[in-house]
Order: C-alpha cells, then sequence, then structure tokens
C-alpha cells in the first residue's frame, strides 16, 4: 500500500521487533517517490551481496522518523508478519496467526463471541456485549474495526500483518489497552502483475486466491483481489446426518490509487467479506459435579429423559445437537485515504464506512434435547471512522498530531425459545402448583415451559472522538526521548428489552403471577431499561526513553498510563422484584499502569537477532463477569473487578548463518492474576444449590446438601485464557535445484508451537483448565522466483487439544468442549507474473 509517513507513524513510530526468520522484507516508502535508504553504519565497506548474504530479517527499512532506519531501532515489541509467511505457513486468518506469534491469543466460539487478547489482555473472556469496547484493535489499511468479528474472515491480499504489543492510543485512532493488530493489503501497482493460489486438502479443504493490479493512466493504478475457502466440517452431527463446524468463506477487495500531483495522493479502497459454514457445534466433553441436589445435575437428568450423547470422547468428534446451526458473517465498507505533503511534513486523511451483519443459530443446550430449540443474537452494525494525521519534522525532533472520530449504530434482535425438555431440565423437582388439584410437580409437566420465548431488543448509538500526539526529541545521537498524550471522550447510549411470553404467545408478568409463571420467568427473566447513557472524558499518555549504546544495541524504557472505555452492560443486569436494576448498567473504565524495558541486538555479522522485552500492566477496575446467582457462570453480566496484574518477559531469537539455514525460536513467560476480585461468578465446582448470603462462608464445596456461595472471591486466582510458558519456533532448510527446466530451491520447513495450561473460565475452574499442548506443522516443496509448489501437514502429531471448555446452562455439571482441529495436510500451487 502506497503510505505515507504519517501513516508510518501511525503504523510503526513506536518501534517494531523482528520478523520471523525466512519472512519477506517489506520496504515500507513515502509518497510519491521511494525515500532512499541511509546507508547502514557498518556497512559502508560491504558490497550489496554481503549485505544480501549476511541480512537477517531484521533488516527491515522504514521511515516512521522522516528518516530511512532498520525496525531494530525504533523502540516497542512489534511482531511483523509478511506476505510470503503468511502464505508458507498457511496463516490466513488470526486464529492461524496465533500459532505464530506466543502473546497474541485468540478465543472464538462463534464470530460474534470472540476475543482476541495480547498478554492475556483484551476483552473478557466467555461474554460478548455490544456496550463495551475491545482492549485490542484491529485495523486494515489503517481504518479501525470495531467488531473483533472481522479477525475470524481469511485475510485478503495481505502484504503484511502487524501486532503491537502494549497500550496504544497517543499514535493510534482508537484507544487499546493491550495493543493492535494492523493489517496492510498490498498497494496498487503501476507495474501490470498478478499472482495466483491454489490449495487442496483433507476433509474436503479447497482455497483459492488470485489478485491483479495494473496501471489505467499514468497517474492511476487499480488492484482487484479475490479469496475463497471451503473445509468439510470436523464434528458429525449423527441427528442430521451431516458434518459441522465447517468453513465457507468469500470475499473481494479493490483498490484505486490515484496520484494527483508529486506532493498528493488519494487512495480509493472497498471490500466485502463473507463467511456462511453450518457452525458453531460445542459438544460434549465431561461432567462435572455441582453443587445442585444429585437429581438436577446432568446424569439424573438424561436417565431421566432416557438421553445419552452419542459419544462421552469429544475427539470421536460425534454430536447430536438437534438446533439449526449457522453462522453467517458479513462485513464490508469502503475508505478513501489522502496524503499531502505539506510543508515539513505529510497531512493524512482517513475516511471509512464499514458495516457488519450477524445471522446465527445455535444450540445452546448443547444437547440432542429439545431444552433450548431456539438461540440467537443477529445484528446489524454500521460505522464511520474519520481520522487526520499531521507528521512533522524539525531540528532535531519529529512529531505527530491527530485528531480522529468514530460512530458506531448497533441493533441486536436476540431469541430465545425453550422446548419440551425444558421443564425436566430447569425446573426444580420440589416445585408445585398449588393452585391446581392434587398440587402436581412442575418439572413433570413439559408444557410449562415449552415454547416459553424472550424476544431481546439491544440497542447502541456510540460516539468517541479524540486528540492525540506524539514527539521523538534526539536529545544526542545515541539518546531519544518520546512523550505521548491523548485526550479522549465517549458517548454510549443504549437500550435492553426482554419481553417474554409463553408457549401460548401470553406476556409472563415480572413479578406476581401464578407458579407456573414464577418458573417461566426464573427459566428466562423479562427486564427492560431504555436510554441509559454512559459519558466521560480521560487522559492517557505515555512515555519512552532510548539509548542507543552500540550501532547493533538498542535498550529502551516504557511508562504508559491509559484507560479502556466504560460502557453499557447489553446482556442484561439482575432483576430484583421485576425491577431491573439499572445502578449496573453502566461499567466503569479500566485505569492501566504498564511498564515495559526491552533490548533489542544484533550480532554476528548481523546474522542473529536477539530481542528481550519485560513488561508489567496493572489494571484497575478491570472489566469482567460479575454473578447475581441466575443459570449459570457464564451468563452473568458485566461489571468491574478491583485490579488485576499481569507481568513476564519475551524473547524473540533468530538467526540466518547462511542462504541455505535459517531458524527462529519466540517465547513468553507471562505471570498473570486477579489482585483483588471479591463478586466474582462461582466456578461450577461450587455453584448451584441452595444459594447463601452474599458474603457468607457458603458451606463446604462437594459435600451435597451444603450451602453454595453465589458470590466466590477469586482473590490470586489466574485470568482465563493465558498460559504461563508459550513458544513458537521454526526453520527452513533449502538447496539450489533444477527441476523441470526451471532454476530453484527445493525447501524443507518445520514450524510449531506449544503452550503450557491454560484456564477457560471466567472464574478457574477444576473442570476447565485447558492442558498445554504442542502443535507441528511441516511443508517440503520446490520454488523459484515466481512459482512455488508444495505439500503441507498441519497439527502433523495429531494433537487432541481444545480450543475452548465452558460450563454451560443450568447448572447441570455439562461442560461443553470445542476441540481443535486434527491432523491436515494438502498441497498449494502458487504463480506469480
Amino acid at each position: 500500500m502506497l503510505m505515507s509517513l504519517s501513516s508510518l507513524s501511525l503504523l510503526l513510530l513506536a518501534g517494531a521487533s523482528p520478523l520471523a526468520v525466512g519472512q519477506e522484507v517489506p520496504t515500507v516508502t513515502a509518497p510519491p517517490e521511494p525515500a532512499a535508504p541511509a546507508p547502514v553504519p557498518g556497512d559502508e565497506d560491504r558490497t550489496p551481496d554481503d549485505v544480501q548474504r549476511s541480512s537477517v530479517s531484521s533488516d527491515i527499512v522504514v521511515t516512521a522518523r522522516r528518516r530511512a532506519e532498520q525496525v531494530q531501532d525504533v523502540p516497542i515489541p512489534i511482531s511483523v508478519v509478511g506476505v510470503k509467511e503468511l502464505d508458507s505457513t498457511g496463516s490466513f486468518n488470526v486464529q492461524r496467526l496465533q500459532q505464530l506469534q506466543p502473546t497474541l491469543q485468540f478465543y472464538s466460539t462463534n464470530p460474534r463471541n470472540s476475543s482476541v487478547n495480547i498478554r492475556g489482555l483484551g476483552a473478557p473472556l466467555g461474554l460478548t456485549n455490544d456496550g463495551i469496547d475491545q482492549g485490542v484493535g484491529v485495523y486494515i489499511d489503517q481504518v479501525y474495526f470495531s467488531r473483533v468479528a472481522v479477525a475470524t474472515l481469511d485475510f485478503l491480499d495481505v502484504q503484511q500483518v502487524e501486532t503491537l504489543r502494549g497500550p496504544q492510543g497517543t499514535l493510534y485512532g482508537k484507544n487499546t489497552v493491550a495493543g493492535a493488530i494492523s493489517i496492510t493489503s498490498k498497494a496498487p501497482s503501476f507495474d501490470f502483475e498478478g499472482r495466483a493460489e491454489l490449495t487442496v486438502g483433507n476433509l474436503e479443504f479447497k482455497q483459492a486466491k488470485a489478485s491483479i493490479s495494473g496501471p489505467l493512466a499514468d497517474t492511476v493504478a487499480v488492484r482487484l483481489g479475490l479469496s475463497t475457502t471451503t473445509r468439510r466440517g470436523t464434528i458429525y452431527n449423527v441427528a442430521s446426518d451431516n458434518w459441522v463446524n465447517a468453513q465457507d468463506n468469500v470475499g473481494l477487495r479493490g483498490a484505486l490509487l490515484w496520484n494527483a500531483s508529486d506532493t498528493a495522493s488519494i487512495t480509493l479502497s472497498g471490500d466485502w467479506n463473507r463467511q456462511n459454514p453450518e457452525c458453531c457445534a460445542q459438544i460434549y466433553a465431561k461432567y462435572g459435579p455441582t453443587q445442585r441436589a444429585a437429581n438436577r445435575q446432568y446424569p439424573a437428568l438424561t436417565a431421566a429423559l432416557n438421553y445419552a450423547p452419542p459419544s462421552t470422547n469429544a475427539f470421536d468428534r460425534l454430536t447430536d445437537l438437534d438446533s439449526e446451526l449457522n453462522a453467517l458473517n458479513e462485513l464490508g465498507g469502503v475508505s478513501l485515504r489522502g496524503e499531502y505533503e505539506i510543508g515539513s511534513g505529510t497531512l493524512t486523511s482517513v475516511s471509512a464506512w464499514r458495516f457488519w451483519n450477524w445471522g446465527p443459530a445455535n444450540d445452546r443446550d448443547f444437547t440432542g434435547l429439545p431444552v433450548t430449540t431456539l438461540s440467537q443474537n443477529p445484528t446489524k452494525q454500521t460505522q464511520y471512522t474519520q481520522e487526520l494525521r499531521y507528521a512533522g519534522k524539525g531540528d532535531g525532533f519529529d512529531y505527530v498530531v491527530g485528531l480522529f472520530g468514530f460512530y458506531q449504530d448497533i441493533h441486536t434482535t436476540g431469541t430465545q425459545r425453550q422446548g419440551p425438555a425444558a421443564s425436566r431440565w430447569l425446573i426444580s423437582p420440589s416445585a408445585r402448583d398449588a393452585t391446581a388439584p392434587g398440587s402436581p410437580f412442575l418439572y413433570l409437566d413439559p408444557t410449562v415451559l415449552d415454547g416459553l420465548t424472550a424476544a431481546n431488543d439491544i440497542r447502541l448509538k456510540n460516539f468517541s472522538g479524540a486528540l492525540f500526539a506524539k514527539a521523538n526529541w534526539d536529545v544526542t545521537d545515541q539518546i531519544t526521548l518520546s512523550p505521548g498524550i491523548r485526550v479522549n471522550y465517549d458517548d454510549k447510549v443504549g437500550s435492553y428489552v426482554s419481553i417474554v411470553t409463553d408457549g401460548q404467545g401470553r406476556l409472563v408478568p415480572a413479578t406476581g403471577g401464578t407458579p407456573r409463571q414464577v418458573e417461566q420467568r426464573t427459566a428466562v427473566t423479562p427486564q427492560a431499561f431504555r436510554d441509559e447513557a454512559y459519558r466521560a472524558w480521560n487522559v492517557s499518555y505515555d512515555f519512552t526513553a532510548s539509548y542507543k549504546p552500540a550501532q547493533d544495541v538498542l535498550l529502551y524504557a516504557t511508562y504508559a498510563h491509559t484507560f479502556k472505555s466504560g460502557g453499557l452492560n447489553l446482556n442484561g443486569v439482575p432483576v430484583v422484584a421485576g425491577v431491573a436494576q439499572t445502578q449496573f448498567a453502566q461499567v466503569d473504565p479500566e485505569k492501566v499502569d504498564h511498564f515495559e524495558l526491552g533490548v533489542k541486538s544484533q550480532f554476528w555479522d548481523r546474522k542473529a537477532t536477539l530481542n528481550v522485552t519485560g513488561f508489567w500492566t496493572s489494571i484497575r477496575d478491570y472489566q469482567a463477569l460479575v454473578n447475581d446467582g441466575q443459570n449459570s457462570t457464564l451468563r452473568g453480566y458485566l461489571a468491574n473487578a478491583g485490579k488485576v496484574r499481569v507481568r513476564g518477559v519475551e524473547a524473540d531469537f533468530s538467526i540466518r548463518p547462511s542462504e541455505r539455514f535459517k531458524l527462529y525460536t519466540n517465547g513468553a513467560f507471562t505471570d498473570h492474576e486477579y489482585v483483588e476480585f471479591t463478586n466474582a461468578p462461582c466456578p461450577p465446582e461450587r455453584s448451584g444449590g441452595t444459594a447463601a448470603p452474599v458474603g457468607s462462608a457458603g458451606g463446604t464445596p462437594g459435600v451435597p446438601g451444603q450451602l453454595s456461595p453465589v458470590v466466590c472471591d477469586i482473590s490470586g486466582q489466574w485470568l482465563p485464557g493465558i498460559s504461563k510458558w508459550a513458544f513458537s519456533y521454526g526453520g527452513e532448510l533449502n538447496q539450489p535445484l533444477g527441476l523441470f527446466g526451471l532454476d530453484g530451491q527445493i525447501y524443507f520447513a518445520a514450524d510449531a508451537n506449544s503452550r503450557s495450561k491454560f484456564s477457560s473460565n471466567a472464574s478457574r475452574s477444576i473442570y476447565t483448565d485447558i492442558d498445554g499442548y504442542t502443535l507441528a506443522n511441516f511443508r517440503l516443496g520446490f520454488r523459484t522466483d515466481d512459482f512455488n509448489i508444495f505439500g503441507w501437514v498441519r497439527n502433523a502429531f495429531d494433537a487432541e487439544y481444545y480450543d475452548v471448555l465452558a460450563t454451560t446452562p443450568g447448572n447441570t455439571g455439562l461442560i461443553a468442549g470445542q476441540p481443535g482441529d486434527p491432523r491436515t495436510y494438502g498441497l498449494t500451487l502458487s504463480k506469480s507474473f
């Protein structure tokens, strides 16, 4: 993509860590003429061939500070994955990308219920809420995407992906406390060019990518790209005789570049992306006893209904879900970017409109029983963004100042309907209808809950505006000081209305009513609040000091004080005596203090690179799930925990002793805990039964008949989703070879990632810890400058692992899981011209 200095400041001013070894080295330039790279100290006596032979992937030339410089000279950790590595490793979406970057975590039970975290921070695991912001920003071609659903889509005609770790906001449009993922598409070219790629594999995997670019006139160029992916599902549904959790993706992108003058360029881009697979099933993983009475737990309930799952081993990959599954995910939009050289700097304007349509169908009882027969939250969202930045340079300093505006409108219309098995599953065996002859037990009457329907209407209008600035002052040739500041305003107005009707279409009252209506209201709670507002100003700031004691060593230290915007709780609030407790509708902002120390180094004639970063992030008023004693620990409401802390060390090492061999390894140690969280939802082994008062001891877990707490103190426990240890590593061997009359290379490459145990529940549970695992991938192929053919295998040793384990509604002890992909293999062929 054609990029200005201000664009580079947005993406790279903070600095970057090395590319993984073997990645294409992108050169970033400013319009309209590429800036000539300045000589790198120490290279004066080396020939171009010498430099090429000794270079490692850290030799990326950037012009972020109005001068050409190595990425090793900019002081913030950022991982960059280029187009060649994306293609060769099969990293065609963010979920695949996390296997190359150990501090990037991606969790998804469907596109809407997805979270992208960096260093374990970003979004609360297990709950999607329209009323709060993400902690990790996703940007495509400098446009902020407010929906994490975009992270589930295939990369489309991408040049490179950059993952910035740590708080962003004094250079980025949207404030993000954990980091940002910046995706850069390939730019229109004034030389005619194109590329096509075709991949086939097991599980009926088929993927095709194509792009073409060239001039329309002397000053106008165009680029068009297409991507499509299909794959059979990995879970067999014996009820529908069909494979589910499939892939069905298609994407289109076009860009038009006009070099209006020697000092001005304009890029118009548009894209459309759609997923429409039969997805997403979570299946029986295990049973974990709760504090409920035995006759209200999973073994007794299924026995009473004469039901058994098709397998109790999730890696048999069988299910019998009886509700429709679908995950229609459609996104698109247009953007206009103008870049103008004015005075000593460049003015950049980025204007964009985007839409998101979500059309799901789910089975939320996770069984083949008709407990919940319909559960879906279709959503429509539109957003508008406008960013203005000016990047300038003075005597011994450079700077960026910017304005950012964001507006979105979200409308969600959810429906949940209970089936004939819901009465037995959800109603207490002791509940009777005293108004009927013989006082019958209600749980034996399927008509009590059959057809019970909650129709939800959720709306949000959200404006965010900010002024931000960042400067770099070269105190000496070795010392640079970089202060930054951001002033931010948020305005959110939202509504949540849930209307509940019984199987005959009669309104279920919010209070009072018959015993049947009381049980109906317990299963699905009606409530409403309208036009709740959150409005606040916030100020963020950061400061980085860097010191270069030698030409290939950079030391830096950063402190950032920032925030994650507060918001509205648009998944419902606690209800007392039929009244929604709207004092819980607002969620306070997170307050973040972040410290970082790092060193970047090259040695062995720059054949090797070693970067090490230590970080400490402390968050007060952490936005997390709390519990109100309702059906599920994952269906609580959003509020603020007291304090969390994440700290650790990251190291990136790469080496390329010759053109024939290269190797890399990246690792992270992360220590994490809820420092103070006294109002957490209880884990399943401590939930259910007779509720104890808030703050009481609650009884003894595992002892039938004892009181169990509604709220638990989980201070000192793990945060979800974070492994203490995580690694990615790989390498390549190649040898020149003539084949089919072509001069090229035969190569063998391997990459793998390993992670230790992590929690998959908002409150850590003995039932939802996911054991550590290693995924290994291999490739063998032949390539030339414009042709590549290789065979590949992913998860080569067929490791059995879970992406997610989750508790299920009703506190029955059923734990549902989403098994990770099994071994896959295939063949890829690509040709450029």
